[in-house]
């Protein structure tokens, strides 16, 4: 589990992709500290488990599903990530819980700047879309934000120095595409929503098994 608080802005040393799977060499420094053949890495966002250490940085594989789902498929040598290792369990939680599962890519619309900060509009698909709560969490790049205005296909961030600093994300450029993960705990809601739906369909008669009791007992 992660937190979408960037530690550490790596460079991709060099990647291979054969097929639709290969490997990821990354030069990194911060994140090495502690961590052992095994650990996971959040890159990006993506959760990738370290299958090498070096003096400069870490290896790790990359699946199938990995490029087919995240924007690693475009990712070339020389590029910058966002790296954070896997949360402590005595750490701080500063962000909001991330999985490093990726849910898709979406596409950088525009960059507007307003005093101290800058607007930040991403275009996504509509499942993605339909998981995003106005004012609640997203990761970006593995970047925690929050979400300030969110339309039919589009959803805007607002990114404050700090965030531009320690991250990629305003170096990088209209059109390019980032790794989004909706909240989790959004992901769950709905999932019960749905599954709760479906039997009060196909029980003439019947409401949904859903109830708020079921949700608290969850942790909801």
């Amino acid at each position: 589990m992660f937190t979408g608080i960037v530690e550490e802005i790596g460079i991709i040393k060099n990647i291979t992709v054969c097929g639709t799977s290969g490997e990821i060499y990354i030069k990194a420094e911060k994140v090495l500290e502690g961590t052992a053949i095994g650990d996971s890495i959040a890159v990006n966002g993506i959760c990738l488990t370290v299958t090498g250490i070096m003096s400069d940085g870490f290896t790790a594989d990359i699946m199938a599903e990995t490029v087919r789902r995240t924007s690693l498929k475009n990712a070339a040598n020389g590029s910058p990530v966002n790296l954070e290792r896997a949360m402590a369990a005595n750490g701080r939680f500063g962000g909001h819980i991330v999985s490093g599962h990726i849910d898709g890519t979406g596409i950088i619309r525009s960059f507007v700047k307003e005093e101290n900060a800058v607007w930040v509009t991403i275009s996504a698909s509509s499942d993605i879309i339909g998981g995003i709560v106005n004012k609640g969490s997203i990761a970006i790049d593995g970047i925690s934000l929050t979400v300030a205005e969110l339309g039919s296909d589009y959803f805007k961030v607002s990114v404050i120095p700090h965030t531009k600093d320690e991250t990629t994300l305003l170096k990088k450029h209209r059109g390019d595409s980032v790794n989004l993960e909706n909240d989790i705990v959004g992901k769950y809601v709905k999932r019960f929503m749905e599954a709760g739906s479906a039997n009060a369909e196909c029980e003439i008669g019947s409401t949904s098994k859903l109830t708020m009791d079921m949700l608290k007992d969850y942790g909801y």
